[in-house]
């Protein structure tokens, strides 16, 4: 290998990347895609089909799909090699002296790599002339050490005279352990992650990972989280609009007795139609002797239950600084059973499915099996037939307890 590896960058290549990069918010960060892309896709082809063999087999970390959501929001990206993984950092015609590296890249444990290598990208009028040369690799260890911090932008950055020419010392190395300990990340609520999605995924943030009043490990935590970050990639392009169509309901004020987006108190309905509610909602009620909460609302899913509705039961009980939740569905208006193939579904906040029970003839009730949440936490209970359903979302929020 030569001490600074030079290739061309094919058309096709180009092409491709100009047409992925159009999946991103805004220009800066399409144009970012696109030279990110560029650089990915003519080095792995290298290391694939000319490099040496311990090199091959090399591919795209995390996945192809998850490049959307890391190059909307920083700059680099990463190839894995077996057990290692190596971060490209390119540079459209490079006249720094440093090599420039995004902290996310360096202090969160599923982006951290063990070799960073500065890319230059010559893109040039005529694109057979486009290039790429590999200016030269530091460790994870030699950058946490030597490399200076800028809080500015959050970047280490290393003088390019430190930076190894030749990839075949990172060859001879890839068995070796090059990254540095870096501390663990704090917790982040879903409560957090929330709020912090909502304020992000608004596109005219250019740069959301530089936002002043975030520090950066709440950042980590928030994108070291695949779906969370897949949630704020979603966001940013205007494509997660399920949120906007599903009301919270803040389980905090149901403690306090206070509902809302059309649910009330079971004993508010017993004593307005006692006669049309199944004997099991009054056992409830009996055997929790005051301890608990318990809710009810009628959900309507228009012709395809012959307009029959169906009530969705929800009951609470605090158990020290956590909620014991248990959730029911019931035939309301006097009928005896519920509809064939009606699904009761528990989802977590980042949407995967929890639970999920489904009707057979002559049930007169479904329940999902009775969950503990914690304070800070979002979930959300889905009723469904065919392809029609209604979803409720739920917040327990912090000190809940302390409130009654």
């Amino acid at each position: 290998m030569n001490n600074q590896l030079l290739l061309q960058i094919p058309t096709s290549i180009q092409q491709q990347a100009w047409k992925e990069a159009q999946q991103h918010s805004h220009k800066i960060a399409q144009y970012n895609a696109y030279l990110n892309r560029v650089c990915l896709y003519t080095f792995l082809s290298w290391l694939n089909y000319e490099s040496d063999e311990a090199f091959s087999n090399s591919s795209i970390y995390p996945s192809e799909e998850g490049l959307y959501s890391i190059l909307e929001i920083v700059n680099g990206v990463a190839i894995g090699i077996g057990r290692r993984r190596i971060l490209l950092i390119p540079y459209e015609n490079i006249d720094s002296e440093s090599l420039r590296v995004p902290q996310e890249w360096l202090d969160i444990p599923t982006l951290v790599s063990d070799y960073y290598l500065a890319v230059e990208v010559d893109l040039e009028p005529n694109p057979e002339e486009c290039t790429l040369t590999i200016q030269g690799f530091a460790t994870h260890r030699q950058i946490k050490q030597l490399g200076k911090y800028e809080p500015r932008d959050r970047t280490y950055i290393l003088p390019i005279h430190k930076l190894t020419k030749s990839l075949t010392v990172m060859q001879l190395t890839l068995d070796m352990q090059m990254r540095e300990e870096i501390p663990e990340l704090p917790i982040l609520s879903e409560l957090d992650a929330q709020n912090f999605l909502e304020l992000l995924g608004d596109a005219s943030i250019y740069s959301p990972r530089l936002r002043v009043d975030i520090p950066f490990a709440q950042w980590a935590a928030l994108i070291n989280n695949d779906e969370w970050r897949q949630q704020l990639y979603q966001r940013r392009i205007g494509r997660l609009v399920t949120k906007s169509q599903v009301k919270t309901n803040n389980l905090s004020k149901w403690l306090q007795n206070s509902f809302d987006n059309g649910w009330q108190s079971l004993n508010t309905l017993f004593n307005q139609e006692s006669r049309n509610l199944p004997y099991s909602f009054r056992y409830h009620e009996i055997a929790a002797k005051g301890t608990s909460v318990d809710a009810i609302k009628l959900i309507d899913l228009e012709m395809r239950l012959s307009n029959q509705s169906v009530a969705l039961l929800i009951g609470l009980t605090p158990e020290n600084d956590r909620i014991a939740v248990r959730v029911q569905l019931h035939p309301a208006q006097g009928k005896t059973y519920l509809p064939f193939n009606i699904k009761l579904v528990l989802i977590s906040q980042s949407d995967s499915i929890i639970q999920e029970i489904k009707s057979r003839t002559q049930d007169n009730f479904i329940q999902l099996k009775r969950f503990i949440c914690p304070a800070g936490k979002i979930f959300k209970i889905q009723v469904s037939i065919d392809e029609l359903s209604v979803t409720e979302e739920f917040l327990i929020e912090p000190l809940t307890f302390t409130q009654q």
